[in-house]
């Protein structure tokens, strides 16, 4: 019992000492999310990260092969669903992902490639509290799970993206309304072209 005391009293002087550098840190810089993180709210946001897996959630392993198929299929998911924040190549450097406090993490360096498999999976699964990141698994859907696996597996693959995989997500990535209407007038010229070189062809007969 008098371990168990000690225990929470060195907890409760821990979360007192986070709460303190918290209050410190909001003094110094406010709340806006446009300060670049010092280095120890990067430290307190990499911790919230690894605190938020559970230890069997870490240990799972991944059910989905490493095939050119899975990638394939999650390589697409990315573009649609993830690269908004994260960038087709998981560094992090898209419009949204420099703009969120803690900015994205770029995905390809160790602190993310050293994640177990499952750590990768949960964070997808259940989000990380007081990030960005939101939960992608809806409750009990069997088929949000294998596609979380098979980005997993795709995260994996991020450091070896070539530049062809990147041009073909450019491709899925959602559109904006700018995006649709450069592709809108794109698509005019080269009909305009095309019937331009018709009329030619005909004047020629």
């Amino acid at each position: 019992m008098k371990f168990r005391g000690v225990l929470v009293g060195i907890l409760c002087t821990c979360a007192f000492l986070l709460a303190v550098v918290a209050v410190l840190i909001v003094s110094a810089h406010g709340l806006s999310a446009r300060e670049e993180p010092s280095r120890i709210e990067k430290w307190i946001a990499r911790r919230v990260r690894m605190a938020a897996v559970p230890r069997d959630a870490e240990q799972t392993t991944n059910p989905v092969p490493n095939t050119p198929e899975v990638l394939a299929e999650a390589r697409a998911h990315w573009a649609d669903h993830c690269a908004s924040c994260h960038g087709n190549d998981g560094s992090g450097e898209s419009m949204m992902g420099k703009r969120t406090y803690p900015p994205a993490p770029d995905m390809r360096l160790p602190e993310t490639q050293n994640m177990s498999d499952g750590a990768l999976f949960y964070v997808i699964q259940n989000g990380v509290r007081m990030t960005a990141m939101p939960a992608w698994g809806t409750a009990g859907g069997a088929h949000d799970e294998e596609d979380s696996w098979k980005l997993v597996r795709f995260i994996r693959h991020l450091p070896q993206l070539t530049f062809e995989e990147k041009r073909e997500m450019e491709k899925l990535n959602p559109k904006g309304p700018e995006d649709r209407k450069e592709e809108e007038e794109e698509d005019k010229f080269l009909k305009g072209e095309d019937s331009n070189a018709e009329t030619e062809h005909h004047h020629h007969h």
